[in-house]
């Protein structure tokens, strides 16, 4: 199915999953490329005017800001290549998240905000039929902007299409990398944090919780939606449980889980408001007001739009919902092997005849442990951008991102640990899995049979690890091991 483009209404979060997710093309409408022609007919006679400075468009760029173009030099400077721009290297960044970066592109197309070149607009669409994405690296982005990022994208392909005035801007300014990312994030956090919910609720379910744990009158009790959504989760997936339940209360990290659960989902939740905001949002340096659209009375404003510090900071509070969460994992798969507590038969293997389980939580530690230095508050650089004269603070999105990256596949890693614990010991109490629990259970079974001792159960976990990722994904990983 291809998505048509109308207006900046049609850049959501579910548009931008389709497209740089499952793949699907995008078209300009009729009436989007009537508007975007309109608006550049407009620009062109627009810097026609000589009481109107436009940077980058007739004067020059960074330091040659102040140089004022003639229409010689205006469109010398269009034609120029501009690859000394690509210079970051290092891991590529997933396809899904290049094609949600040309994706978000377009946003500053579409009602003419760009004055972006018809033929360009179109080129740009075109990236999105089909063709292999550009390498785009994920480390070294430490620019003012997005223009390392954005070279990458577009450059190769930019070398063959007829840039004029305006173009290169068009394609380079903004941040477009930055709503593909945090975008990126929020979709994979909704399906990661729903796992979640499922592994400890079947943890919850292995330590015979009581009930009252996570009663409905706790919503009202604690007056928070987001608690009252966890509560309301972990109630339905251990329905049908066994009775009798366990006669006195549970440790702090199972009476807890539902607050922290009900955090992450907050984060979560402003992630994808986050995500939203920015996928509709004109952050191209300089905007153009199209006729009829002009607010004041600059028809051309230079902005700052493309330093998008809400989506770091909407990464950073994902990471530290993760690693809250981490703990968890870690106190629960160690509460359950601990019969004093848990008041269950011994996990830990040795009368069984199974896999010894008591080294898990140590390795829970240490994906936590790295987890913790993860998350911390992703700042503006302290040191000065790398860019000459105006350019002194470079934009943080990136680094946020990569820590988030990280962190969820430790996460995956702490999430695959504790359900081979919790399904062990469910098993041992005679009990039945919930039947909301039971395709979750043959999931971890199939890749942790835990049926032997003499294999290292650390590749079995991996393998439930990666099985999770990929249905977080529905796709195959890209670059993790």
């Amino acid at each position: 199915m291809t998505i048509t483009l109308n207006s900046r209404a049609d850049f959501t979060l579910e548009n931008f999953k389709q497209v740089a997710w499952v793949g699907e093309a995008v078209e300009l409408s009729a009436a989007a490329k009537n508007t975007i022609a309109n608006a550049r007919d407009a620009f062109m006679a627009l810097i026609e005017r000589p009481d109107i400075t436009i940077y980058g468009v007739n004067t020059g760029y960074g330091g040659r800001a102040k140089m004022r173009l003639d229409e010689a030099g205006r469109k010398a400077q269009a034609a120029q290549p501009t690859h000394h721009r690509a210079t970051s290297w290092g891991d590529a960044l997933p396809d899904r998240v290049t094609r949600g970066i040309v994706f978000a592109r377009l946003a500053n197309f579409i009602e003419g905000h760009a004055a972006v070149s018809p033929p360009i607009a179109q080129a740009v669409v075109d990236m999105l039929s089909g063709q292999a994405m550009p390498y785009v690296p994920a480390r070294g982005q430490g620019g003012a902007g997005e223009i390392l990022s954005l070279s990458h994208v577009f450059l190769q392909s930019a070398a063959h299409w007829p840039l004029a005035e305006k173009d290169m801007l068009a394609l380079v300014n903004g941040s477009p990398a930055a709503t593909a990312l945090i975008a990126d994030a929020a979709l994979s956090t909704q399906a990661r944090l729903l796992l979640a919910v499922e592994i400890f609720a079947l943890a919850a379910e292995a330590f015979n919780t009581p009930h009252g744990h996570f009663a409905e009158e706790l919503e009202g009790c604690w007056n928070n939606p987001h608690d009252a959504w966890a509560l309301s989760q972990l109630r339905h997936l251990m329905q049908g449980g066994s009775e009798p339940r366990r006669p006195y209360q549970a440790p702090v990290s199972i009476r807890i889980l539902p607050r922290i659960l009900g955090q992450a989902r907050r984060a979560a939740q402003t992630a994808q408001e986050v995500a939203q905001q920015s996928l509709s949002a004109i952050t191209d340096n300089p905007v153009v007001f199209p006729p009829g659209q002009q607010l004041g009375t600059e028809p051309v404003v230079s902005t700052g739009g493309y330093h998008n510090m809400q989506a770091a900071a909407a990464l950073d509070g994902l990471v530290c919902a993760y690693t809250n969460l981490a703990v968890l994992c870690g106190r629960i798969a160690a509460k359950l092997q601990d019969s004093a507590v848990s008041l269950l038969p011994q996990l830990l293997g040795y009368e069984q005849g199974q896999t010894y389980l008591g080294c898990i939580p140590m390795a829970i530690v240490g994906y936590e442990e790295e987890m913790r230095m993860l998350a911390s508050p992703t700042l503006l650089p302290g040191s000065e951008s790398g860019g000459f004269g105006q350019d002194d603070v470079a934009s943080p999105v990136f680094l946020a991102w990569q820590k988030h990256d990280r962190s969820s596949l430790l996460f995956e890693q702490c999430l695959a640990s504790l359900a081979a614990v919790a399904l062990r010991a469910l098993k041992v109490t005679g009990r039945t899995v919930p039947v909301n629990l039971q395709a979750l259970a043959h999931e971890i079974e199939t890749c942790f049979p835990d049926d032997v001792t003499d294999r290292a159960m650390g590749f079995d976990i991996a393998r439930l690890a990666l099985a999770f990722r990929e249905r977080i994904y529905n796709v195959k990983p890209e670059g993790n091991d």
